[in-house]
This record gives structure tokens, C-alpha cells and sequence, in this order.
């Protein structure tokens, strides 16, 4: 059975407006990540404890946003037959709202160690650490805007700021690891190296977005 040319525009506006429908879900649960990374950020560097209580109930809320837009690109994948350019952008929000899901759990991770590290005093290298999470932090906000513009150029800018991260990370490592003359337990020490590689992974996934933004522009991987 052939469809008629009217029934293939119905079709082709249902997927459009299908297609529409999950990139706002996906900008949705990306205002749910970067609200989880600030609460991440508030409770190792402000020792908010109110945001430590907050990031759990944030964490279901994106969970249930990955599992559902999973879904939502599997079925229109499977049931619309999407062409090449609508199967492209299916993909790629679904490895990107992977990325997405990853900072989030990387920062209920960061807020446990905020919680390990409140009885210690702040390490002398904590300023440091704190930039390096707002760098992040910029690095996710600009993925997010190129998302919802479809800005192909954010891709080259976020890689730069990455590079400035990962930078901060070898040279924090370095102050971290070879610190001499520890006074009392190793547990902060521990704890703070296991922080900048969280920040260095959730900047990688940043980076991640937006270069699979640019995927979704011009079909050309970076």
C-alpha cells in the first residue's frame, strides 16, 4: 500500500514534531544536571549541607528524564522510519543525554565527598579546585546553549576550555599526590584526588555534548 502524498506530510510533521518534543526533554534534564553540578559545587566548596539533602531528589528526577528520552528515541527509530539526517540526530541525543546522565552522577558523587571532607580543615588547594569546577561547569552551560541553538562552532570552544581543565588537573595532581609531610590521616588527601578526577571526567562528557551537537549540524565527527 502506497500512502498518499498528504499522508507522508502527516507523517513527516508527526516526526517532526516528535523529533522537537525529546530535544526539549533533553534541554530539560540538561537544566536538571547543571542545577545538580551547582549543588555539587556549593556543598565541597561552601560546605552547604542543605545542598548535600537537595541533590538526591534532583537525581531521580534525571534518571527518570534518561530512561524516558531513551525510550522516546528507541520507539521513533524503530516505528517512523526516520531519514538519514532525523536518524542522526536520534543517535546522538541518545549518547548524549548519556554524557548528561554520567555528570549528574559524578556530582552526587562530588557531594559525598563534600561530606567526608567537613570535618577536615580546607586543603590550601581547594581555591584552585574550586575553579576548575566553575570552568566545568561554563564548559556544560555552553554544550546546553549550543544544543538548544544548534551551534555547530561550540564544539572547537568547549575543546579549548577542556584542554584548560585538563591542565588544572596535572598540575593539582602533582600539588595532591606529592605533598610531603601529611599531618594526621591521608582520608582528605584521598578524597581531593578523587574530586579533580571527577571534575576532569564530568569536563570530558561537557566536551562530549558539544562536539556531538556538531555531529548533529554536519553529520562530521571532530
Amino acid at each position: 500500500m502506497t500512502l498518499s502524498p498528504k499522508a507522508k506530510r502527516s507523517e513527516a510533521n508527526q516526526l517532526e514534531r516528535s523529533l522537537r518534543r525529546v530535544q526539549q526533554e533533553v534541554l530539560r534534564m540538561g537544566t536538571l544536571v547543571e542545577q545538580s553540578f551547582r549543588l555539587s559545587h556549593q556543598a565541597l566548596f561552601e560546605r552547604d549541607i542543605d545542598a548535600v539533602k537537595k541533590i538526591g531528589e534532583l537525581e531521580r528526577q534525571i534518571d527518570i528524564y534518561y530512561r524516558q528520552i531513551e525510550s522516546d528515541c528507541a520507539t521513533l527509530m524503530t516505528l517512523q522510519a526516520p531519514v538519514a539526517q532525523d536518524l542522526r540526530l536520534l543517535s546522538a541525543l541518545m549518547q548524549l543525554v548519556r554524557d548528561l546522565e554520567r555528570i549528574g552522577d559524578y556530582a552526587e558523587d562530588l557531594t559525598e565527598m563534600a561530606v567526608k571532607l567537613m570535618k577536615y580543615t580546607p586543603h590550601q588547594a581547594l581555591g584552585d579546585i574550586a575553579q576548575m569546577s566553575e570552568h566545568a561547569q561554563l564548559m556544560l552551560a555552553t554544550s546546553l546553549v549550543a544544543l538548544a541553538d544548534l551551534d555547530p562552532s561550540a564544539g572547537a570552544r568547549v575543546k579549548e576550555m577542556d584542554d584548560i581543565v585538563d591542565d588544572a588537573y596535572d598540575r593539582l595532581y602533582d600539588i595532591i599526590a606529592f605533598q610531603k609531610d601529611v599531618p594526621g590521616v591521608v582520608e582528605p588527601i584521598l578524597v581531593l584526588g578523587l574530586t579533580i578526577r571527577h571534575l576532569e571526567r564530568m569536563a570530558d562528557h561537557a566536551t562530549n555534548i558539544s562536539q556531538r551537537v556538531t555531529y548533529i549540524v554536519t553529520g562530521k565527527r571532530n
